[in-house]
């Protein structure tokens, strides 16, 4: 098991998604702390959210689908669409919510790989693992030919890559753990060099988001067909999404 599966499973993680509140923030040992947007997280999809949603085409994977809101959103319109997350509470809620979530890392083997039409890396997703480059050279064996990813970036032109720990600034702490965070002009830098080109960008409620489709190249890939999933997994009790 990976430190970033492990991290992830941690109490002021799992604590946070119970309740549907925070404060939790993604902590460096120098005292740098990101909060992270629980509240968000465990809401309906807002309009951000929505435009996202809007550009998914085909079967949808959602990559760190957290507690689900747009995988649940997606199944609740009949799209065929799956979400994955390390850890097991947010997975707990995701499949609570209607959608269909297995616990498990984007570099663990998938359902369907080669065979999804879009992947979506939100919320601040395109940094898991901590080398962005090697998460969207992963996802070339994960998306069909045809298929794109759609991805959220920071506002700030920033490049960086560090080593985080969850916390809820109550003394709670999880382990270490690798995290990139990546504004639009690295985000095309990682995709060139992993093979994807950016097309379409926008911005919607300060978020900042970008389509990337495969760049030609050859591929071994087998040709495109819908994705066959894995029943829901058992829900279990957890609390409802918070309301604004």
């Amino acid at each position: 098991m990976t430190a970033a599966t492990t991290a992830w499973r941690a109490d002021p993680y799992a604590d946070a998604l119970r309740t549907g509140r925070g404060p939790l923030y993604l902590g460096r040992d120098d005292g740098w702390l990101l909060p992270l947007e629980v509240e968000r997280w465990c809401d309906a999809p807002d309009p951000a959210d929505r435009s996202v949603l809007e550009r998914c085409r085909g079967s949808v994977l959602d990559i760190g689908c957290g507690p689900g809101r747009l995988v649940a959103a997606l199944a609740a319109d009949g799209r065929r669409a799956m979400g994955i997350d390390v850890s097991r509470e947010a997975v707990a809620r995701a499949t609570g919510l209607g959608a269909t979530a297995l616990c498990r890392s984007v570099f663990d083997p998938l359902p369907a790989e080669g065979r999804w039409d879009t992947a979506l890396l939100i919320d601040g997703n395109i940094g898991i693992g901590g080398d962005p480059t090697a998460l969207l050279r992963r996802l070339r064996r994960v998306v069909s030919r045809s298929g794109r990813i759609v991805a959220e970036c920071l506002a700030v032109d920033v490049d960086e890559r560090c080593q985080v720990r969850v916390v809820d600034g109550r003394g709670g702490r999880g382990e270490r753990f690798p995290w990139a965070r990546v504004g639009g002009p690295a985000l095309a830098t990682h995709a060139a060099a992993a093979g994807w080109a950016v097309g379409e960008r926008w911005e919607l409620r300060g978020r900042h988001f970008a389509a990337l489709a495969r760049q030609s190249s050859p591929s071994s890939l087998p040709p495109p067909t819908p994705p066959s999933l894995p029943p829901p997994a058992p829900s279990a009790p957890s609390a409802s999404p918070s309301s604004r």
